[in-house]
């Protein structure tokens, strides 16, 4: 019977080494990328200084990621997925419908200080093709609608006083996209007690239990 592990009598990576090593490769060019669209703005910012950071060539990040929209869309679509992944979970903890908007509201804010939730904030439709912003524009309003989800089943089961849903979303997003322009890693406070703090005060406007 073979033996786990890696076979050391052939100098030929495995089919699932050379996907490893494809995949780790990828995310170093996007972590790349992103850092110096938020440091510079897409315009200003270059695949040049990118590859020039990681010691690769440019036609690199074209083979893994292909031209520089693509790998805007690529970062901005990241962090979309990642504030969808979290509205996701926020649907699936107990307690009350307060309770798992407050559990999305938090990690929506805390995902807008990293990288990729930053990128999100920072781009705008006019800096995309036609193509480009019609994509960026549909998964923000996917975002948009879950968020109004959350906030439509706080109401219904009255942890929420009753509010217009669609400004109640915009108030919330708003309040809480902002930490993607002003967070400073180097602060005095975390992104999860920035994101904890003002969730806090967002939330005594509406709860049933506020004075």
């Amino acid at each position: 019977m073979p033996a786990d592990g890696p076979d050391e009598t052939t100098p030929f990576r495995t089919r699932e080494q050379r996907e490893a090593e494809r995949v780790q490769k990828r995310e170093a060019v996007l972590g790349a990328a992103v850092r110096a669209f938020n440091a510079r703005g897409f315009h200003a910012a270059s695949l040049d200084e990118v590859a020039t950071s990681l010691h690769i060539s440019k036609p690199t990040i074209y083979h893994y990621l292909g031209n520089k929209e693509a790998v805007l869309l690529e970062c901005v679509t990241r962090g979309l997925e990642m504030l969808q992944a979290a509205a996701d979970a926020a649907g699936d903890i107990p307690g009350s419908g307060l309770d798992r908007l407050c559990q999305f509201l938090r990690r929506y804010a805390e995902i807008n200080m990293g990288d990729f939730g930053r990128c999100v904030i920072r781009t705008a439709d006019e800096m995309l093709s036609a193509e480009g912003a019609r994509r960026f524009r549909e998964l923000k309003g996917q975002i948009d609608q879950s968020m109004r989800s959350l906030i439509e089943a706080a109401i219904a089961d009255g942890s929420m006083k009753p509010v217009d849903v669609r400004i109640a979303a915009f108030t919330f997003a708003g309040a809480l996209n902002w930490p993607a322009r002003w967070y400073d890693p180097q602060g005095p406070m975390a992104p999860d007690a920035i994101a904890r703090a003002m969730v806090d005060l967002l939330i005594c406007g509406v709860s049933r239990n506020a004075g």
